[in-house]
């Protein structure tokens, strides 16, 4: 698989002769793509642009509004680059015939593992999600899958912090068990129980199943990245509360550090 395809390459290519447009890409992507969110972030791009240009000083503000604008959706584009960018096989690879690779059997369930309390639980169930969301990477949007590896990894660092130091707080243990063994592992479940066929369909709320498992995802990330910065913050207030007690302990005996009162 490789994104060095004529397809990408022409892409790039027009890009980069309309580079002065850059601020119009993600928009161009998303409209493409008939990606809403997408869509509306590149919106505000080109908005950006084109005040710039057209309303304010081009040499005071203007002009700093223009090149923030390309920046961002430049940044923007890049993030998004297996949404326009896909890699595929290189043409002459479909001469060549694969070796067959023995299918990997991923349960649709967890493992008995995961039913464990505590750390050890918790591990077990966070690895079969990540098992069973790269088996079905293909069926999942590449945004999606984004956000899923983003959650995954801070939920094992607030895992790893709770196995070396537990927090013994139950409110937080009851949110990071619910989410590793539960909201995660059943957004999945939800969305690939949808047929592949229905997966870009209308809902009555107006969004298909893509965009809800991408906004889900997102939520998720949101959530794991507040449990992380609680863990984490707790542990350095302990440090800080640790600090001045040694500092009002031993903070003015510096002088006589030493001096353990042996004449």
């Amino acid at each position: 698989m490789s994104r060095w395809t004529l397809g990408n390459v022409v892409k790039v290519g027009l890009a980069v002769v309309f580079l002065p447009l850059l601020a119009y890409l993600v928009l161009v992507i998303g409209a493409v793509k008939k990606h809403l969110r997408v869509t509306i972030e590149g919106l505000i791009y080109a908005a950006g642009f084109s005040v710039g240009v057209f309303w304010l000083d081009i040499d005071g503000l203007g002009g700093l509004l223009v090149l923030a604008s390309m920046g961002a959706s430049g940044v923007r584009a890049w993030h998004l680059r297996d949404l326009w960018l896909p890699a595929r096989r290189r043409w002459w690879h479909r001469f060549v015939p694969e070796e067959p690779q023995p299918p990997v059997e991923v349960s649709d369930t967890p493992p008995p593992e995961a039913a464990l309390e505590g750390a050890d639980g918790r591990v077990a169930a966070l690895g079969w999600a990540g098992s069973f969301a790269e088996h079905h990477r293909l069926r999942l949007p590449a945004e999606a899958y984004g956000s899923f590896v983003r959650t995954r990894q801070l939920l094992e660092g607030v895992v790893e912090a709770e196995r070396r130091e537990p927090s013994e707080d139950a409110r937080f243990d009851y949110e990071l068990d619910a989410i590793v063994r539960k909201y995660l592992p059943g957004v999945l479940h939800g969305y690939l129980a949808i047929p592949p066929s229905m997966v870009d369909a209308r809902q009555p709320n107006g969004r298909t199943p893509n965009e809800e498992l991408t906004e889900q995802l997102q939520l998720l990330s949101g959530q794991a990245q507040a449990l992380y910065s609680s863990r984490h913050s707790r542990t350095t207030a302990q440090l800080t509360t640790t600090g001045n007690f040694l500092r009002e302990k031993f903070g003015h005996r510096k002088d006589d550090a030493f001096d353990f009162g042996i004449s």
